[in-house]
């Protein structure tokens, strides 16, 4: 067996971890998940891993992390942790270990996806430049694909805690309603699992709609957001279903904004959790409309490739291939 390489896909709700030999960029040897919120550290997840697969000699990690990462550091954003490279290196008895953002995991994942792992939005008309993915789950996370002539460079930033801007009317009373409840209103806070709640607690605290006794009742044993999901792209529930239409019009209009910033003529990618279950709401809603209604650039994003990605593992991936590409960094 070659060279063992450690990826960890770390994000506020699960971390997934999982081995791979060297020249392998799909098919790890074993992997486990962890609920990231029942650890007190990175290092933990990692020890208790190791542990139940010993044997391995592991030469590299990466791990991709919901966060910003700064001197081998990263204090999550979602959860209570910060993790020191040096430290895993020197507990895990790792030569070299790698933090890079979640995002930019994905976007080295997305070069290690088939054909047939994307969902099109947009046929468009790709051109060779920047690209950009956008990514709403936990949290909004965003990235950058830099076009070097030759290859693609993906890069982190924190787009998604940008100022929300209201497009309309509704959207105005939505940013006053979560005025009252947040200093900054960020993308993150709309955009995300705790987001679509906070979208639908909105439509119904402001009268908007009505709250459905059936609705309520779930939501008292169960995750608010997966019941939103549900029942709105079922159909069985008209707040869900409108929380859910006004989700999807803010995604696309935040995606447009990356789009432009990063003159993405390259594509748009949608990654995270959130996307693959709403692909319906996604294609038949108002997330097209909102991207190209952008004035005199509507011509512009309409030839933007625009692709849902399906596979739940890339980020893990993306790591695993920063980890054998980047040895030295």
């Amino acid at each position: 067996m070659g060279r063992i390489i450690l990826a960890g896909d770390i994000g506020g709700t699960k971390t997934h971890l999982a081995l791979f030999e060297e020249g392998e960029k799909r098919k790890w040897i074993v992997d486990a998940k962890f609920k990231s919120a029942d650890h007190e550290t990175l290092r933990s997840i990692v020890k208790e891993f190791l542990a139940g697969h010993p044997g391995y000699d592991i030469e590299r990690a990466c791990f991709g992390i919901a966060g910003p990462i700064q001197d081998r550091k990263c204090k999550a954003t979602n959860l209570p942790w910060i993790i020191d490279a040096d430290l895993i290196e020197k507990e895990a008895n790792i030569s070299h270990v790698s933090l890079i953002n979640d995002l930019e995991a994905n976007a080295y994942g997305i070069n290690c996806l088939e054909k047939n792992e994307f969902f099109s939005l947009n046929e468009g008309k790709k051109h060779t430049g920047n690209a950009a993915l956008i990514s709403a789950g936990t949290g909004l996370g965003e990235a950058g694909f830099y076009w070097d002539g030759k290859k693609y460079h993906p890069f982190a930033c924190e787009g998604g805690h940008c100022s929300f801007s209201p497009e309309n009317d509704l959207e105005v009373q939505l940013w006053s309603y979560l005025r009252k409840q947040y200093d900054h209103i960020s993308f993150e806070r709309i955009l995300s699992g705790p987001g679509l709640n906070s979208i639908y607690r909105f439509l119904i605290d402001e009268g908007i709609e009505k709250e459905e006794k059936q609705v309520k009742k779930a939501m008292e044993n169960t995750d608010p957001t997966h019941i939103i999901t549900e029942m709105g792209m079922k159909n069985v529930s008209a707040s869900c279903a409108r929380a859910l239409d006004l989700f999807v019009a803010i995604y696309g209009g935040e995606a447009a904004n990356l789009a432009l910033k990063m003159l993405a003529v390259g594509g748009l990618y949608i990654g995270g959790g959130i996307a693959p279950k709403m692909l319906n709401k996604l294609s038949e809603g108002d997330f097209m409309k909102r991207f190209i209604q952008k004035g005199r650039f509507t011509s512009l994003l309409l030839r933007i490739p625009v692709k849902v990605v399906l596979n739940e593992n890339t980020a893990l991936l993306g790591a695993a291939h920063y980890a054998q590409e980047n040895s030295g960094t």
